[in-house]
């Protein structure tokens, strides 16, 4: 492979021109720019990356920090991320914490001189700390934290909002009885949606009960595994909030294998319309996280933070909305979008993908509410 001092023989300039043409620099004429790619592109010459960016002081890389890799939530938040990095020339370093501090520890280590920042998903209060340390070394930007860290913007989902909604349309159909399949304690998404449907319960004036929230852990066989304990309770409920679609779709198969029909049995719910929540039957009625907006989000508000004045952090929380379909046995009237700053919209019943009709910080946990809003829904 061609070295740089022979691009510059070869192009009749110096070292430092070659340099700065690399770079892109804009100090540097067009006719000698045109040679000198003209001699990079025959001598098939790569510039070297790491010596780049000992002069730039930049490697043009953000790190991106995730609990998992697996399912379709976090591949819609790696696919924004990587559409919004591409569009700002910046590469991305990926890697899976699989919500350990040991891990998350190592795997930020590893990044460390490799990335000009790092975007890093801390749902779990435990990982707060461990991602206080790598703010000292580059700026950090948070998806969905547990608790803001000073200094560090920061982009999360109305997860609150959206279980409010979702709960309440579920009482506008005339459930009383609604049982909640939880996500892992210490994950704020878990906590907010579980908050939203207490909330949403508490506002109709009935007392959310211990005997009706059920452990789970975001995956369908928690949601399987449900089915049995919901079926022998007394009274038996008539709806489930489900605190993600994995556990609503594992539940439906649970309830089915038990002889029981959805929703004439039993209504059930989930939350974050993934694709496959359409194509259930019945097509399931649940709450639309933007999750690749959010990995949008996440690196445009970090490129605007590192190019801009130094300022306040900045939060910003993405609005859900209500996606109403067949799994819940009602359609629902007035709409509008869960979340901050929210909207309304018409309200359009979903249903199948197959057969759609219209119809008539070092602090506490942020909770995600909108003030004067509280949530609601459209469908789309």
């Amino acid at each position: 492979m061609a070295t740089i001092r022979e691009v510059a023989q070869a192009a009749g300039v110096s070292i430092a021109t070659v340099s700065r043409v690399c770079s892109g620099s804009p100090h540097v004429r067009a006719e000698t720019r045109r040679r000198v790619h003209e001699a990079a592109d025959r001598l098939d010459f790569c510039p070297n990356s790491a010596a780049r960016s000992l002069i730039t002081n930049r490697t043009n890389a953000l790190g991106v920090l995730l609990p998992d890799l697996y399912g379709e939530f976090f591949s819609e938040v790696i696919r924004g991320i990587d559409r919004a990095a591409r569009a700002a020339r910046l590469q991305i370093l990926l890697s899976s914490s699989h919500a350990d501090i040991e891990e998350l520890l190592w795997a930020a280590n590893s990044m460390h001189g490799r990335i000009d920042g790092l975007i890093a998903m801390t749902p779990d209060a435990r990982l707060v700390e461990a991602i206080r340390q790598a703010t000292r070394r580059v700026r950090v930007l948070l998806l969905n934290p547990w608790s803001d860290l000073p200094g560090c913007d920061s982009v999360a989902i109305a997860n609150y909002d959206g279980a409010q909604a979702l709960v309440r349309h579920l009482l506008r159909c005339g459930h009383r009885e609604i049982a909640a399949i939880r996500g892992p304690k210490g994950n704020i998404d878990a906590e907010e949606r579980l908050r939203g449907y207490r909330n949403a319960l508490e506002e109709a004036a009935i007392k959310p009960s211990p005997r009706l929230v059920l452990e789970g852990d975001f995956t369908e066989a928690a949601g399987y595994l449900s089915a049995e304990r919901l079926v022998k309770l007394r009274p038996r409920p008539t709806a489930v909030f489900a605190g993600n679609d994995s556990m609503a779709i594992g539940l439906m198969s649970g309830l089915r294998r038990r002889g029981l029909q959805v929703p004439d049995d039993m209504a059930v719910v989930g939350f974050d319309d993934i694709a496959i929540a359409q194509y259930l039957s019945p097509a399931l009625t649940t709450v639309r996280v933007p999750a690749c907006a959010l990995g949008e989000r996440a690196v445009q508000r970090w490129c605007a933070g590192a190019s801009g004045p130094a300022r306040d952090a900045q939060h910003e929380v993405l609005p859900t909305s209500l996606i109403l379909r067949a799994s819940c046995g009602g359609n629902g009237h007035a709409a509008r979008t869960c979340g901050r700053g929210a909207r309304r919209q018409p309200a359009r019943y979903e249903g199948s993908a197959f057969d759609r009709s219209p119809a008539g910080s070092g602090r506490s946990p942020r909770k995600q509410t909108a003030p004067g809003n509280g949530g609601g829904l459209t469908s789309s």
